[in-house]
């Protein structure tokens, strides 16, 4: 997902510090040839180190698939994942990873099909009415047309990789609300965590709906969004793309848990 220039004006620049905490090794690498899909929450936008010849896609070193990949010695590691990336850009420059090998698909997508990006530009700039007005109007996108379109995304990763695990990971809560934190108002926070919830429980049902492994989560994050004092998550920031995406300390103790934890747990249930 991506955010233009204006929320930088409106907010000023608030960084965070990642974590260089080491996350151990599994002791089971059943799924190696692995291919990472989706959007910047699954390139690592938001987490630093970025790979120079990923150009805007922003695929970083501490993201959750290239840890993952390291932390399991997978056989086989394609990286497709790219700032921006909807179902339909997804569909068109990412599916060529797959193949009748692979055997584990991580993927976000989703967010920005829903609008992202101008949500929360509306939401930093505007009265809290208008912010909620956008929220409700990307809900109701979410509701009555995402589905379509992640059925058909999913479809085309399974006709691509028929063998394969597929992981569909979520999106955590942007905020922790509290009576005293700078920057929004509690009523715009409340409506964007809502728009949080909507999204995925869209995207839970339609993997379901695929027969693949959904993986939320909003549990892992839970006391590590915004104002929670410790964040796991960029509030504006530069560069300004990088603003409310998970940070390295999101990817590696947020993002990274859940992947393994939901690749274990279907690698147990193709048993």
């Amino acid at each position: 997902m991506r955010l233009s220039r204006p929320c930088l004006v409106a907010f000023g620049a608030v960084t965070f510090a990642a974590g260089s905490m080491v996350w151990p090794a599994s002791a089971s690498a059943a799924a190696t040839n692995y291919v990472a899909l989706g959007d910047s929450y699954s390139s690592g936008t938001g987490a630093g180190s970025y790979d120079p010849d990923s150009g805007a896609c922003k695929r970083s070193a501490n993201s959750y698939a290239k840890l993952w990949a390291a932390a399991n010695n997978a056989s086989s590691f394609k990286f497709a994942a790219c700032s921006g990336a909807t179902t339909a850009t997804v569909t068109s420059g990412q599916l060529g990873s797959l193949s009748s090998s692979t055997t584990l698909v991580s993927i976000t997508v989703g967010g920005n099909d829903a609008g992202f990006s101008d949500v929360m530009q509306t939401c930093v700039l505007q009265s809290e009415a208008n912010c909620k007005s956008r929220v409700t109007q990307a809900e109701t996108y979410m509701t009555n047309t995402l589905p379509g379109r992640l059925d058909s995304v999913y479809t085309k990763i399974r006709d691509r990789a028929p063998s394969a695990r597929v992981v569909v990971l979520g999106y955590p809560r942007l905020y922790k609300i509290v009576n005293v934190c700078v920057g929004l108002s509690n009523g715009k926070r409340t409506a964007l965590n809502r728009a949080a919830d909507t999204l995925d429980g869209v995207i839970a049902t339609a993997a379901g709906r695929a027969g693949f492994t959904w993986s939320d989560v909003r549990d892992e994050f839970a006391g590590h969004e915004l104002c929670s004092g410790d964040d796991w998550l960029n509030a504006v920031t530069i560069p300004i793309e990088s603003s409310y995406h998970p940070t390295a300390r999101g990817h590696r103790l947020g993002y990274l848990p859940a992947l393994t934890g939901s690749a274990r747990a279907a690698v147990k249930q193709d048993a």
